[in-house]
């Protein structure tokens, strides 16, 4: 078979790094075959050719194949994967959930090559057995769907779910949503995704990370051209952004030049923030970190964490001569919600240098609700909610418009936190972060962020929404580095220790 190439996500293009809405790509892929002269059902071929290397290569001991096949051109995907893996004497059984004859263009032609090939297709029903497969092709319905699963599809669904084998999903997994990232009534749940053309924003939000497991992305050999004009809703953060934001240092560097952060939490009880938040904006590469807490933490910060300065804070007039000295400010972390909080708060939400709201301070300043152009704000869901005045699962069920009204009513940069954080600010389309892992949701984690945050912003103080992004994509990125040894029981202070490695790739 001739080989396709293809990548796994990677800052090679503006493609790759581009989230796009179903209709976009349709709209890529109509131009590719009418203006670029690219036949549809070459695309088609390429198509199901790299969606058979990558089932080869991911599953390579699987020899008898399910392939489901529904209507539109997916089914016709399935029916050139079908015809290309019995070509590779794989045993293969379509299944076919829409009846084939009724196929239109491409996907007919896709189905004509397959019986001529000497393939059958048996009727799916509500008593088709999948337990003979040890791998399962869903070919079923494309980025179209737009409603609920009813009928045939659904039982489908639900029936290769049930399955021991693991299922490759081609293009999306049927019953995704493809603009949202919501389960239409019920939708596959896929070991592997291969999809084509351009990434559909709905593989990253909402449940599409479950749903399509390890995604693998080919442009079929469509040029970029194809995507002139069309504007993504979200961009991919990456390395390649990283290192134009953060290059190598000069040789007469010295640590005046990488700004000094400030970092004002810690209340009664809760210093391990502020020494967190303050280990990371070092790690993160800022020259000078500065910690003002309750003098009670002090001695447990600097025997934490000797080359953080700490200055103890008994009231909002110690804090006076420690902001002069800084260029980047980080509020919140520890802070609590008591009279010392309040006043600390008070004395620090309109300082003019760049500021970084994270934690307690993001609920205070819920109660009586700001604005300002050049801070960065990190909510987690159930703070995004209070501070919209919103329920968590309103957020969650839409989270891109959570991000948007978060930024009309407070400004500045919001990072909106949780798997797929997205980072927005006024004017571009929003980052989205597609790393992190189950193992992050757990004490600190938050307060890394925004120690990491402040120490990127502290060095390229002029792009904040770039710092935000990069920040996240960081603290991601080093925590899946320390679940290599295990998500269970990973620490705050395991991200902290791999921030250099993803800051120096």
């Amino acid at each position: 078979m001739a080989k396709v190439a293809t990548s796994i996500i990677s800052p090679v293009s503006v493609v790759t790094n581009s989230l796009l809405t179903p209709a976009q790509v349709r709209e890529m892929d109509r131009r590719a075959i009418e203006e670029l002269g690219i036949p549809g059902y070459e695309l088609m071929c390429r198509a199901g050719a790299a969606t058979l290397e990558l089932a080869c290569e991911r599953f390579p001991k699987a020899c008898n194949w399910a392939v489901l096949c529904g209507a539109g051109n997916n089914a016709g995907d399935g029916y050139v994967i079908a015809r290309l893996a019995q070509a590779q004497d794989l045993r293969v059984r379509v299944i076919a959930v829409s009846d084939p004859d009724s196929l239109r263009g491409d996907a007919a032609r896709a189905w004509a090559d397959f019986r001529a090939a000497g393939g059958q297709a048996e009727a799916f029903s509500a008593t088709t057995d999948l337990s003979d497969a040890d791998l399962i092709i869903d070919a079923l319905l494309g980025t179209g769907l737009d409603r609920p699963l009813a009928g045939a599809y659904l039982t489908a669904v639900e029936q290769a779910n049930a399955a021991a084998a693991p299922l490759v999903a081609v293009d999306i997994p049927t019953g995704l949503c493809g603009v949202t990232g919501q389960v239409l009534g019920a939708a596959i749940q896929a070991a592997a995704t291969v999809t084509f053309v351009g990434l559909k924003q709905g593989l990253y939000l909402g449940e599409g990370p479950r749903c399509c497991g390890a995604l693998t992305f080919t442009d079929l050999g469509i040029p970029p051209e194809a995507m002139a004009d069309l504007h993504p809703n979200f961009r991919l953060f990456d390395q390649a952004r990283l290192r134009a934001l953060l290059p190598p240092r000069p040789a007469n560097s010295h640590k005046g030049l990488f700004g000094h952060v400030l970092i004002v939490g810690g209340n009664l009880g809760m210093g391990g923030a502020v020494r967190l938040a303050g280990a990371a904006a070092l790690r993160a590469g800022a020259g000078l970190v500065t910690v003002a807490t309750r003098p009670e933490n002090v001695a447990a910060v600097l025997a934490g964490r000797p080359e953080i300065m700490c200055a103890p804070v008994r009231s909002a007039a110690d804090l006076s001569p420690l902001l002069e000295r800084a260029t980047v400010v980080a509020l919140g972390p520890g802070l609590g919600k008591d009279d010392w909080a309040q006043a600390l708060f008070d004395a620090t939400v309109n300082c003019p240098q760049p500021l970084v709201i994270d934690a307690d301070a993001l609920n205070l300043m819920a109660a009586g609700p700001r604005r300002r152009d050049d801070w960065v704000l990190t909510p987690h869901p159930g703070e995004a909610g209070r501070l919209l005045g919103q329920s968590t699962a309103i957020v969650q069920q839409d989270r891109p418009a959570a991000l948007a009204a978060l930024h009309t009513r407070y400004g500045g940069v919001t990072v909106l936190k949780g798997q797929g954080t997205l980072v927005g600010h006024a004017g571009d389309a929003p980052w989205l972060i597609d790393r992190g892992n189950p193992g992050m949701a757990t004490a600190g984690m938050g307060d890394v962020l925004t120690g990491c945050l402040a120490g990127i912003l502290a060095q390229v103080p002029m792009q904040p929404a770039e710092a935000a992004a990069a920040a996240a994509w960081v603290h991601a990125s080093a925590g899946d580095r320390a679940a290599q040894q295990g998500q269970r029981g990973l620490l705050a202070d395991d991200v902290v220790n791999e921030l250099r490695a993803c800051l120096n790739p």
